[in-house]
């Protein structure tokens, strides 16, 4: 790859893997699923949660990239990026300045064992490093994805790169609040 933007994202993302195994390395099921108060949310919630988002977003980019190579959408950086596009990214970057309620169908279960959702983080990972690869080429301010939130709400390929890899860093943030209560 030749473009910084996406090598930055791919590094990111290989990262975000890493703190994951680090985080919940040597925790037992009971320690991975603990709540600190009966409303915050639980090491195994906050990735659960990550991966119910992220399932979403990897079909919403797949999607766009799909059309966006079909349509011939390409172009080379630098990339402008609009101020909506910036200002959502800006709020998902950790520290969280601002609290947002998971809408109902990204609320993760709780109590599901280590071994389930690992794996599935992990290998979300590896999913979003293989997108941000296969978006060489692709003009990333005027490929336009749609959001986990609504189909009718869109973001730029590389800034959604950018909030997706905020809002897993948010959540990272979280569960190793709750790790060092455990």
């Amino acid at each position: 790859m030749h473009v910084p933007e996406l090598v930055e994202y791919c590094q990111q993302f290989e990262a975000v893997a890493e703190q994951a195994k680090e985080l919940t390395a040597g925790l037992t099921e009971a320690q991975f699923n603990w709540r600190p108060t009966s409303t915050s949310w639980s090491i195994e919630e906050c990735l659960a949660h990550l991966v119910m988002v992220g399932n979403v977003e990897v079909k919403a980019l797949e999607r766009a990239i799909e059309t966006a190579k079909s349509r011939g959408i390409t172009g080379e950086p630098p990339f402008h990026y609009g101020m909506i596009d910036r200002y959502v990214v800006g709020l998902t970057v950790p520290p969280a300045r601002h609290q947002f309620s998971a809408p109902r169908r990204f609320q993760p279960l709780h109590g599901q064992p280590i071994t389930g959702v690992l794996p599935s983080f992990l290998h979300l990972q590896s999913q979003f490093i293989r997108l941000v690869e296969r978006s060489e080429g692709l003009h990333l301010a005027r490929v336009k994805v749609e959001t986990p939130i609504s189909r009718f709400v869109r973001m730029s390929l590389g800034m959604m790169f950018a909030q997706i890899s905020a809002h897993e860093l948010r959540h990272l943030e979280q569960a190793r609040k709750v790790r060092e209560k455990v």
